[in-house]
């Protein structure tokens, strides 16, 4: 009998041990692999929100809420909306420093009853906008057009569909690519598409937006320094010479985030370790205990002409199997889970997700795999030693 069909002969016997060891190299696999993902994700996330947003300051409303509204709809895509007087931005505008300002408007799509669904609008202005547009060249090539919308990825409209928002119809010339942050729920048009829908809510009695228009205030300007300039001085002079703002820098809103994010990854990291060392102390047992039991089938096998070397591999093969079948079972639940579920993710924690391309999951796949197997390989390794050491004639004597 060849050491390839004894293998799986005993693998098959004894179901309960075979199934304990896949189960531990399954959790060990998906501790790794789903570890190294989800940090990996958040980490894109971050990225992919510091370049979506293109500018060094952001002025908002006076009020402390909100920089917790915009902190919601960028990193969770929970509408929100909140104005100043548009006056503001010609007053920003002379500060000494700013190369490029922009205004937005945030804009809440009602309920189901007069909307397809409740999103995020945001209404820029083409002519000075340096931070939407950029994004907008990838999913659309033309100015957008009265009633003409650019969409986020997460919303189910397809691009060249129509989205009713107050009743309006409005056509999706282009779908924005994922960015892992509240940016892929929100809709984008300009603001004369924004004005007639404002009318249109009119119309339909939400009186909520009716002194909101886009020609009388604004909810955000988005600020770009010159080379050379201080964003600190440029940020201090808007706060002590313009009242009823508050003008931040867009790196400390994302800082607090990038801090959120360091502790969350070094909690996956000790629950990685943690979760690593448990299952080779018990791969390790398992076997250990196995060398015990199995001492006379090892015996006869020797009597047979089995050499030491043989029933070594045999017991490191045995181990590779069911650590590869556990780390196929982990990487399939770990891809499953975190890879698919980001959105929830990102919602549980508060934080940008977005998943890492095909190759860099595969490559995190690999590793953990190959980390699984060599744990079970040297989990094993002390138990091989111990079989197939073993005096035969002692072993064989004590069984009569």
């Amino acid at each position: 009998m060849n050491i390839k069909t004894l293998m799986l002969k005993n693998l098959i016997r004894r179901p309960l041990r075979t199934g304990v060891l896949v189960l531990t190299a399954a959790v060990m696999t998906a501790a790794m692999f789903g570890g190294q993902a989800a940090a990996k994700s958040m980490r894109n996330g971050l990225d992919s929100l510091e370049q979506r947003l293109g500018a060094d300051i952001i002025v908002l409303p006076e009020d402390a809420q909100a920089k917790t509204d915009l902190e919601n709809i960028l990193l969770q895509g929970t509408p929100g909306y909140f104005y100043m007087d548009k006056a503001v931005v010609s007053k920003i505008a002379e500060t000494a420093g700013i190369d490029k300002l922009s205004a937005q408007y945030f804009l809440v799509s009602a309920n189901a009853e007069c909307c397809t669904t409740k999103v995020q609008i945001i209404g820029f202005d083409e002519e000075s906008d340096f931070t939407v547009k950029p994004w907008l060249k990838n999913a659309y090539s033309g100015s957008l057009k009265k009633n003409e919308i650019i969409i986020g990825s997460a919303l189910s409209t397809k691009a060249g569909s129509t989205l009713t928002l107050y009743g309006v119809e409005c056509k999706a010339a282009g779908k924005l690519e994922e960015t892992g942050t509240g940016l892929d729920t929100a809709v984008y048009a300009t603001n004369e598409t924004v004005q007639g829908l404002i009318e249109a809510s009119q119309q339909k009695g939400i009186s909520v937006l009716t002194k909101h228009s886009p020609d009388e205030v604004i909810s955000s300007v988005y600020i770009k320094v010159k080379d050379g300039s201080s964003i600190d001085d440029v940020v201090y002079s808007i706060n002590q010479n313009i009242d009823g703002v508050q003008a931040v820098r867009t790196k400390s809103m994302i800082t607090g985030t990038a801090d959120k994010l360091d502790v969350f990854s070094k909690g996956i990291s000790i629950v990685t370790v943690a979760a690593w060392l448990l299952s080779a102390v018990i791969m390790t047992a398992v076997f250990s205990a196995l060398a015990g039991g199995r001492r006379r089938e090892f015996a006869v096998l020797r009597t047979v002409g089995f050499s030491r070397k043989r029933l070594g591999a045999l017991v490191l093969s045995e181990s590779l199997i069911v650590s590869a079948a556990g780390a196929a079972a982990g990487i399939a639940l770990t891809a499953f889970t975190v890879l698919h579920f980001g959105r929830v993710i990102e919602q549980g924690t508060g934080l940008p997700y977005l998943s890492p391309n095909a190759s860099s999951a595969a490559g995190y796949a690999a590793l953990a795999a190959a980390a699984v197997m060599l744990t079970g390989a040297l989990s094993s390794a002390w138990a091989a030693y111990r079989l197939s050491h073993a005096d035969t004639g002692t072993i064989l004597r004590e069984g009569d």
